[in-house]
């Protein structure tokens, strides 16, 4: 009988994370379905970029425990052979004297309260570590040296590999069309292959997460967001020593990494295009977009006045009210636990999201305390709104 212990609805990073956090705390029997191939959807859009830098508190230690997985991923998976693709080049933030200054300065000291090792650098320390830019006018600079950037594809197929190496069922090209509901408790999905039973579903459904909202009548608020990506090859090389960094003094709050070991991937952490219904297709990077990234570009990275587009993309966010996502058991419906609206964070975030999801969904306790994360906040007002305003740096 198509009888599971959990189902965990999408096959994205963070779903391939929870049924491998499900199957390693015990689960027996876990289902997973994607109606794409894993790590098919926003997943393979990501820009990769690990860091714990966050104004909002409780994403620092979500963050912290995530980077712990990362940085030595093959023993975390118990699998020599997995990778992330992590590139350890640690991560820059700096702030011009203004309305981000002071919002940073309490940010690195929630990190540092947490213990996580940060140096104040100055203008000169900060060019030795990252020689193409400039920072005449930085008020506060700081470096991160846990950090980098990682291949969340590889990272969403290693999760699978290793969740299915614990006994995980995953089947792809398989649409979820319902959530079975009787008595207030979930009961199992129907979909396009048929139905399954369970009385624990986990939804990680991204930007479809509006299916969810339709099968069972609660508000859930996320949205898709586009924002558009673009790599610069310039005369001086981005290589893969030099930092990634976020620019808060920026208009557009720009962050950006090396690309290739060489090319600049960069840019806006600000609100992108809002999308009417979920799509993951490419949409189009209109030359204006080029160019307004690009002359932010150049103020900080002077000889990238004259750098030629290499190539460029767009990416979709889950974005919630706050910029920060649902974690946790969803309210009046037993058995049912969901995580989405990550607004640019679920690649961070991801093993440590994954763990939570599959402790929540077994009844155990949780690393870190959920009710932060709870979908109730949105009607209580107690929201996760970051220091920066809007964007994908909370």
């Amino acid at each position: 009988m198509n009888v599971y212990d959990a189902i965990v609805i999408g096959a994205g990073v963070v779903g391939t994370s929870t049924a491998f956090h499900l199957a390693r705390l015990g689960a027996r029997n876990v289902l997973v379905l994607d109606r794409k191939a894993i790590g098919e959807g926003t997943t393979s859009q990501s820009s990769g970029i690990l860091r714990t830098h966050y104004s909002v508190q409780e994403n620092v230690e979500l963050a912290q425990r995530s980077w712990s997985a990362f940085n030595h991923f093959a023993e975390y998976l118990e699998d020599e052979e997995a990778s992330s693709g992590l590139v350890k080049c640690g991560y820059m933030i700096w702030a011009a004297e203004g309305d981000k200054l002071e919002p940073l300065r309490q940010s690195l000291q929630g990190q540092e309260a947490q213990g996580i090792a940060l140096q104040y650098v100055d203008a000169a320390q900060a060019r030795a570590l990252l020689p193409i830019a400039q920072f005449d006018d930085a008020a506060l600079i700081c470096f991160e040296p846990e950090a980098g950037f990682a291949d969340a594809y590889l990272v969403a197929t290693s999760f699978a590999r290793a969740a299915r190496r614990r006994g995980v069922t995953i089947k792809e090209g398989v649409t979820v069309e319902k959530v079975i509901i009787e008595g207030g408790r979930v009961v199992g999905v129907d979909t396009s292959a048929g139905r399954f039973l369970s009385d624990t579903i986990v939804s990680t459904q991204n930007i479809w997460t509006p299916e969810l909202e339709q099968w069972t009548g609660l508000k859930l608020p996320v949205r898709p967001e586009r924002h558009t990506v673009i790599a610069l090859e310039g005369p001086e090389a981005y290589s893969y020593t030099m930092p990634v960094f976020k620019d808060l003094a920026s208009k557009g709050m720009l962050y950006g990494r090396s690309y290739g070991g060489n090319q600049m991937l960069v840019s806006e952490g600000v609100a992108g295009e809002t999308l009417a219904t979920p799509d993951t297709e490419q949409g189009d990077v209109s030359l204006d977009d080029v160019v307004e990234i690009g002359a932010q570009v150049a103020e900080r990275f002077p000889s990238f006045e004259t750098a030629g587009l290499a190539t460029s993309w767009t990416g979709v966010y889950d974005v919630t009210p706050d910029w920060n996502p649902v974690l946790g058991r969803l309210p009046g419906i037993e058995g049912l636990i969901a995580g989405f609206g990550f607004s640019g964070h679920g690649f961070k975030l991801s093993p440590a999201v994954g763990r939570v999801l599959a402790q929540a969904a077994l009844g155990l306790p949780t690393d870190v305390s959920l009710k932060p994360y709870a979908l109730e906040r949105f009607s209580t007002g107690q929201l996760l709104l970051g220091k920066y305003g809007s964007g994908a740096v909370s």
